[in-house]
């Protein structure tokens, strides 16, 4: 495992490791699947960079669910990334409007060598390297990608001189596409023999990964709840279907999580509204930020009457001016920064924007951040788990709605939280957009 040069990154591989690393060598498909902190993505980009050194190909794909995490994941790594390995030897860059890392040096025999970094998680991302031909792809968190991606990028290696696949993941429902058509059936067909190429396949927990001390792989394993679908997945690394209650820990002990008292330690407060949908109401959750960032706790909830498509958007204005006010004084010396709304409706969220601008009331009126429902109820369920979450004993609507919360039983390929009346949805997505642009500060666990 030894680089023929000086060595600044302190690459520290178990036999485990070692090995899969060197079947990437002789396979052309490689899948790194298991537990968070286990090391899964780093193996694929050490096995990625050795053969980018003498491949044939000049141009190669790395792609996560967006542009912007490929390049944290794959070429930054922590420090293990690809812009690491050839350090000295590369600089960033465009290609094709894409950002790329453009290598050339004494490792790649001086001739050049681009990697893309693009985006896979949207219907449309293949279009940003559709025309062209590429040898190698590594790609992360290969079942956050769009199957139009998956389908492109193998399409664009039909003519590479060395065609490469290097995926990882966190395991998700056994049922997923993923598995289905892709990492199952290459498993099925290299045991037959109808797989050309060569199928390495690694499976890894966070107790493969021999640079983890065991008293930090204990504080890490700590922040899951042993009775969640993230602990059996991220930590255990197992596949399994997510279902049951959402928040099994609350509503198992909300005593636990339910404060009678004022916060301290308050850095700033945010509001999140949701506009509802066709049958739901408009709801209003305020929540403050505790320290830096170290909790997460919700000060007020408010619904209004009616549903969507029933509601004055002047009525909408009012109500949530007099919710700001009310939260203002339960928490005067408290600033409130932001009002997060749900970004479906830009005339209802320019509306209060210019409510409050007339009302000379200074707060960012901004559009929440959506991402994936399901990693913010990952994060809530992990603040939950490490004790950094708590809820003010007057906000029966958050309380009720995190009693109640279910996976969709008929669900699964993949986790899809209910949404058949049964629970306060709308409740669920204000609490959530009052915190989703903090999600990365509150450091609650990292999936690679």
């Amino acid at each position: 495992m030894a680089i023929k040069a000086k060595k600044t990154i302190p690459y520290n591989f178990s036999d485990k490791h070692k090995e899969y690393i060197r079947r990437c060598r002789e396979c052309v498909y490689n899948v790194a699947e298991g537990a968070v902190r286990a090391g899964k993505t780093v193996d694929n980009v050490i096995a990625f960079c050795k053969e980018l050194r003498d491949t044939p190909d000049k141009l190669h794909l790395a792609t996560a669910s967006t542009a912007a995490t490929a390049k944290l994941i794959i070429g930054d790594c922590n420090g293990f990334g690809i812009e690491h390995y050839f350090r000295g030897q590369c600089r960033w860059g465009k290609h094709d409007g894409n950002d790329a890392l453009i290598i050339k040096g004494t490792f790649t025999g001086g001739k050049k060598k681009i990697v893309m970094f693009v985006g896979g998680g949207k219907s449309n991302s293949y279009t940003k390297f559709r025309g062209a031909s590429i040898g190698m792809w590594i790609a992360t968190e290969i079942d956050l990608h769009h199957e139009n991606t998956i389908t492109e990028a193998f399409n664009r290696q039909g003519a590479a001189k060395r065609q490469k696949v290097f995926w990882d993941l966190n395991p998700g429902s056994p049922f997923a596409p993923i598995y289905k058509k892709y990492i199952d059936e290459f498993a099925k067909k290299d045991a037959d023999g109808t797989l050309l190429g060569g199928y390495n396949y690694g499976h890894f927990t966070i107790f493969d990964n021999i640079n983890i001390s065991d008293k930090n792989r204990s504080v890490f394993i700590s922040r899951f709840n042993p009775q969640s679908v993230e602990y059996r997945r991220y930590i255990k690394g197992d596949r399994c279907v997510a279902e049951g209650l959402i928040f099994q820990q609350f509503a198992d002990n909300p005593d636990r999580f339910i404060v009678s008292k004022k916060y301290s330690g308050v850095k700033f407060i945010s509001i999140g509204v949701d506009f509802g949908g066709n049958k739901s109401k408009v709801t209003f959750v305020a929540s403050a930020i505790l320290g830096n960032y170290q909790a997460l706790g919700v000060i007020a909830d408010y619904k209004m009457g009616e549903g969507k498509g029933t509601i004055d958007p002047d009525r909408i204005n009012r109500e949530l001016i007099t919710f700001y006010k009310y939260v203002h004084a339960l928490y005067p010396n408290a600033r409130i920064l932001y009002i997060d709304c749900d970004n479906a409706s830009q005339e209802l969220i320019n509306g209060i924007r210019l409510a409050f601008i007339r009302a000379n009331i200074r707060v960012v009126v901004r559009d929440c951040w959506k991402g994936l429902i399901n990693d913010r109820i990952y994060a809530l369920n992990g603040l939950m788990t490490q004790g950094r979450f708590f809820v003010h004993e007057d906000c029966l609507n958050v309380i009720d709605s995190l009693s109640s919360q279910a996976w969709d039983a008929k669900e699964k390929t993949k986790d899809v939280r209910l949404d058949d009346g049964t629970f306060d949805i709308d409740t669920s997505d204000a609490l959530e957009y009052s915190f989703s642009h903090f999600i990365k500060l509150f450091n609650i666990f990292d999936k690679s």
